[in-house]
C-alpha cells in the first residue's frame, strides 16, 4: 500500500550542482521556472541580480515535475517566513494518476490548536507535455510570519528515511513505493497532522501504536486510515477487513469506507457478525476523517497480536499514484515473505446474502427455471447472480444486444445491484438477468459473463453496452469474443465534458460535430485528423486512447453492428426506474425489486394485447405496408410505417451497373447533403445502404425502400424482416439466427421456445378443470404428432 506523500517525501529535486538552469541563492533552492510559452535565457543570467522577485510565485510559473514546485514554494516559504506541506491532490478519471497538486501553509485548516485556516497555497496542474504550471496561487496569511531560523530540510534529507527493510514485494509488478510512517507523540496527531503509526523499541521488536481512534480523527489519504486501524486492531487482539464503500452520484469517486473486524458477518463459520468498525469520510479538502466508530466487539480479543513490518507493507500494496488508494485493488495476507492468500474487496453487505439466498430458495419452489449462482473466493461469497424463467427465456429471443447496466456507480451506493438488460419485439427494455458485483475487478466481471453463459445455455450476445473501464474491457474479450462491445453513453459524456473542458471550451462544436454528424468511417478519419491538427493534439493523451477504441464508441464504427435500434446518442434508462436503485434498503429490495418486474411485465401484456387488437391505418397501397402491418408488432411497424412515408420525398439515379449489381444514389429531393449509395444484387436478392440502419436496427431504411419501389419489388424479402420483431416473435421458429448462431445455441433457442409454448398451455389449462382437459388433448395429440414424424 503506498501512504499519500506527505510534505517531506519528495524526491528527484534537481540541485544546483546537477542542473544549470539552476542556482544557489542562500540557503535556498532557485529551481527552472518560466512562464508557459517563454523559452528560458538563463544560461548567462546572474540570479543574484534578478532581486527577490524572483522567489514570488504567479500564475503561469512553469516546473519540471511537482516535486520542483514544492521545493520552489518551500524555499519562497522560507524567506518569507512560514513552513509548508502538501495538500489536497486530484486524479485522472481516465487512468488514476495526479493531475493537479496543492502545497499550502502549515497553518492551513483547523485539525491542530496550532492551525489558524490560513488560506495561502500554491496550486500546481499537470499539462499534456508532462510540465507542471501554476493555475492558483494565494499569497495572503491571515497570521504573523516571522523570518525561519532553519531552512526545509534538502530533498536528499527528505529521502534518506525511505531507506527501511520493512518494504515486502507483493507482486514483481508493483512499484515498491513506500512512506515514512511518522511517530505520533504522546497519543496526539504531530505537527504535519498526519494520523500514523507509532514505531517504538521494545527489547529489540516493533511495538505498534497505542493511539485510539475517536470521531474527528483526520488522514492525509484511506490508505493511511487503513494502517492506522490495522496497527490499532493488532494492539487490541483482533484482526480487520475492507468493507463496504459509498460514491460520489457525480463522478462515482469513493466518498466514505468502513475498515470493519474480521468476524463482522457471517458468510464464513469463523464469523460471529462482530459489529465493531471505523468508518471514514472523504472531505472537501481530499482528506479523510473518522465520522462513526464501533469499538464493542462480541467475541474475545485476543493477546496482542503480532504485526511485522510485511504486515504493515502489505496494506502498501494499494498504490495511491497509480490506482487512486484503495479502489478495485486486492489485499495480501503474507507470511515470512510469501502470498498465501488474496482476498479480494467485497462491496456487498453481509445481510444481503442470507435475504437474498431465503429469495432464491422460495422462487425455485416457484418457478422451476429460476436459476442462481454465487461466486466464492477463498470460502467466501462474492458477486451473485440470478435470473428467473421469464427472464431466461427472454435472454434466449432478445439476447442479442444487451445490455449491462453498472450505473449505480455513478452514485453513493448501498449495494452494487447491476441489470443484463434486452429489448423485446415491441422495442421495450425486458429485463435479462439481475447480479450483484462485490468488486469491479476483471475476476467479478469474467465470472458474471461466464455465468451468463450457464444460465442461458451457451447463448453469446452480438452486441454488448457496458462501461469502458479496463476490467470489463478484458472479461468481454474473454467470455464474449464475438460480441461488439460498445461503451456507456453516460460514461463517455462525462469524460469528455472534463477533458474537453481542460483542452480548449470551443472545441467542443466541431468535436460533436467530428463525432456524432458524419455517417461513413472514412469521413471521420478525415474530419478526426483534421481536428486534432488544428487544435494541435496530437499528443494528447486522452484523445490517442479513445482514437484507438474508436470502433467501440464512435456511431460511424458501430452501424453495421446489430444493437436493436438502442440510440446511440441518448443514456438508457434504468429497468427498474424509481422502485429500485443503489440506495435502496435491504429491508425494502425484494419487495421493489418484485413490484419494479411486475411494473414492466405489464406494460408488456399491454403491448401485446394492443398488437393482436389494435391496428394501424395504411398511409400507401403500397403492398409492403400491408404485409409489414400483418406481420410486425405495433411498435416497429410504426417504424417501418414512418421510413416508407419518408421515402416518397427522396430521389434515386443509377450511377453503376456490372452483372447483377447495380447501385443507387438516393439523395432527397432538393438537399444534395442528405445522400446515400444503395447496392442491389439481383442474382440473390440483397440489397444494402451506407447508412447502415437495417444493420443496426433490422428495419430497412428509407433509402433501400426508394430503391425498391423504383426496380417494382411489392414485398420484401423474408430476410429483410427479422422474426424477433414480428408479433409471434416469442413462439414459432428462430430462423433469424440460424446463420450466426452454433448448433448449441440454436438448440437452446429452440428448447426454449417450446418451453415457454408449454408454460401457457399449462397455465391456461389449469384455469379449471373443462380447460385441462381440452389443454391436455391439445398436448397429447401434438405428442402423436411428433412421433409419427419420427
Amino acid at each position: 500500500m503506498v501512504v499519500e506523500p506527505s510534505s517531506s517525501h519528495f524526491t528527484d529535486i534537481r540541485s544546483s550542482g546537477t542542473d544549470p538552469c539552476s542556482r544557489g541563492f542562500g540557503n535556498t533552492v532557485v529551481v527552472k521556472a518560466y512562464p508557459v510559452g517563454m523559452v528560458p535565457a538563463m544560461n548567462n543570467v546572474n540570479v543574484e541580480d534578478e532581486g527577490d522577485s524572483r522567489l514570488e510565485p504567479y500564475v503561469g510559473l512553469e516546473f519540471d515535475s511537482a516535486d520542483e514546485a514544492r521545493e520552489f514554494y518551500s524555499s519562497y516559504a522560507t524567506r518569507v517566513g512560514f513552513k509548508i506541506r502538501t495538500g489536497q491532490l486530484y486524479r485522472s478519471r481516465t487512468d488514476g494518476t495526479v493531475s493537479s497538486r496543492r502545497f499550502v501553509c502549515s497553518k492551513e485548516g483547523f485539525q491542530l490548536n496550532s492551525r489558524t485556516g490560513c488560506p495561502a497555497l500554491i496550486k500546481v496542474q499537470r499539462r499534456d507535455s508532462g510540465k507542471w504550471i501554476v493555475d492558483l496561487f494565494l499569497k495572503d496569511h491571515n497570521h504573523d510570519l516571522g523570518l525561519m531560523e532553519e531552512s526545509p530540510p534538502t530533498s536528499q534529507q527528505r529521502k534518506a528515511p525511505l531507506e527501511t527493510k520493512s518494504v515486502v514485494k507483493v507482486s514483481s509488478r508493483l512499484r515498491t513505493k513506500t512512506k515514512l510512517i511518522e511517530e505520533v507523540e504522546d497519543g496526539r496527531p504531530s505537527a504535519s497532522g498526519i494520523i500514523n503509526i507509532k514505531r517504538l523499541k521494545r527489547d529489540g521488536d516493533e511495538m505498534l501504536s497505542t493511539v485510539e481512534p475517536f470521531s474527528g480523527l483526520e488522514f492525509n489519504s484511506a490508505n493511511e486510515a487503513y494502517q492506522f486501524y490495522q496497527a490499532y486492531a493488532a494492539n487490541k487482539g483482533f484482526r480487520i477487513r475492507i468493507g463496504q464503500l459509498f460514491r460520489s452520484k457525480l463522478d462515482g469517486s469513493i466518498t466514505s469506507r468502513r475498515f470493519v473486524c474480521s468476524k463482522e458477518g457471517f458468510q464464513h463459520p469463523s464469523r460471529l457478525g462482530c459489529g465493531a468498525f471505523m468508518r471514514i469520510k472523504r472531505q472537501e479538502t481530499g482528506r479523510w476523517v473518522v465520522d462513526r466508530l464501533q469499538k464493542g466487539h462480541n467475541h474475545e480479543l485476543e493477546p496482542q497480536l503480532e504485526l511485522h513490518k510485511k504486515s504493515l507493507s502489505a496494506s502498501k500494496k494499494l498504490l495511491e499514484e497509480e490506482s487512486g488508494g484503495l479502489d478495485n485493488e486486492d489485499i495480501f495476507q503474507i507470511t515470512t515473505g510469501n502470498v498465501v492468500k488474496r482476498n479480494r474487496e467485497n462491496h456487498i453487505g453481509n445481510d444481503w446474502y442470507r435475504v437474498l439466498f431465503e429469495y432464491f430458495q422460495t422462487r425455485q419452489a416457484e418457478d422451476t427455471s429460476f436459476f442462481y449462482a454465487v461466486e466464492v473466493d477463498h470460502g467466501s461469497c462474492m458477486s451473485i447472480f440470478w435470473a428467473d424463467g421469464r427472464s431466461r427465456f427472454s435472454a434466449s429471443q432478445f439476447g442479442d444486444a444487451i445490455i449491462l447496466d453498472t450505473s449505480y456507480r455513478k452514485s453513493i451506493y448501498l449495494v452494487p445491484f447491476a441489470t443484463f438488460i434486452g429489448i423485446n419485439h415491441h422495442r421495450q427494455p425486458v429485463l435479462l438477468a439481475c447480479a450483484l458485483i462485490a468488486d469491479e475487478s476483471e475476476e467479478a466481471f469474467t465470472w458474471l459473463f461466464q455465468t451468463w453463459l450457464k444460465a442461458m445455455s451457451g447463448l453469446h450476445p452480438l452486441s454488448i453496452i457496458a462501461d469502458q473501464d479496463k476490467a470489463i474491457q478484458q472479461a468481454i474479450k474473454k467470455v464474449f469474443p464475438r460480441a461488439h462491445h460498445r461503451f456507456s453513453l453516460w460514461q463517455l459524456k462525462a469524460k469528455e465534458r472534463e477533458y474537453l473542458n481542460l483542452i480548449e471550451p470551443s472545441i467542443g462544436y466541431e468535436y460533436e460535430k467530428c463525432i456524432y454528424q458524419i455517417q461513413t468511417v472514412d469521413e471521420f478519419e478525415t474530419a478526426w485528423n483534421m481536428l486534432i491538427n488544428r487544435y494541435g493534439l496530437i499528443e494528447n493523451v486522452w484523445l490517442k486512447e479513445m482514437y484507438e477504441k474508436r470502433e467501440s464508441w464512435v456511431p460511424a464504427y458501430l452501424r453495421n453492428t446489430f444493437f436493436a435500434g438502442i440510440p446511440l446518442n441518448e443514456n438508457i434508462e434504468s429497468f427498474f426506474g424509481t422502485f429500485l436503485n443503489a440506495q435502496t434498503a435491504l429491508v425494502e429490495f425484494v419487495s421493489r425489486y418484485e413490484r419494479g418486474i411486475e411494473r414492466r411485465r405489464e406494460e408488456e401484456r399491454k403491448e401485446d394485447f394492443n398488437t393482436y387488437n389494435l391496428q394501424t391505418f395504411l398511409q400507401t397501397k403500397e403492398p409492403v405496408e400491408e404485409q409489414c402491418r400483418r406481420l410486425y408488432t405495433l411498435a416497429v411497424f410504426k417504424i417501418f410505417q414512418k421510413e416508407l412515408l419518408q421515402s416518397y420525398g427522396y430521389v434515386g439515379f443509377k450511377v453503376y451497373e456490372e452483372g447483377a449489381i447495380t447501385r443507387y444514389l438516393v439523395r432527397k429531393g432538393g438537399n444534395d447533403n442528405e445522400k446515400c449509395l444503395v447496392t442491389f444484387n439481383a442474382s440473390n436478392i440483397t440489397i444494402g445502404c451506407s447508412c447502415e440502419m437495417f444493420e443496426f436496427e433490422g428495419v430497412l431504411c428509407r433509402h433501400v425502400l426508394r430503391v425498391f419501389q423504383i426496380l417494382d419489388v411489392r414485398e420484401l424479402p423474408s430476410r429483410y424482416i427479422l422474426h424477433r420483431w414480428t408479433r409471434n416473435a416469442e413462439f414459432g421458429t428462430v430462423h433469424d439466427f440460424e446463420s450466426t448462431r452454433s448448433s448449441q445455441e440454436l438448440k437452446a433457442l429452440m428448447v426454449w421456445s417450446l418451453r415457454e409454448t408449454a408454460s401457457k398451455y399449462i397455465e391456461a389449462g389449469a384455469a379449471s378443470f373443462e380447460k385441462h382437459k381440452l389443454a391436455y388433448e391439445i398436448m397429447r395429440e401434438g405428442g402423436r404428432k411428433l412421433c409419427w414424424q419420427r
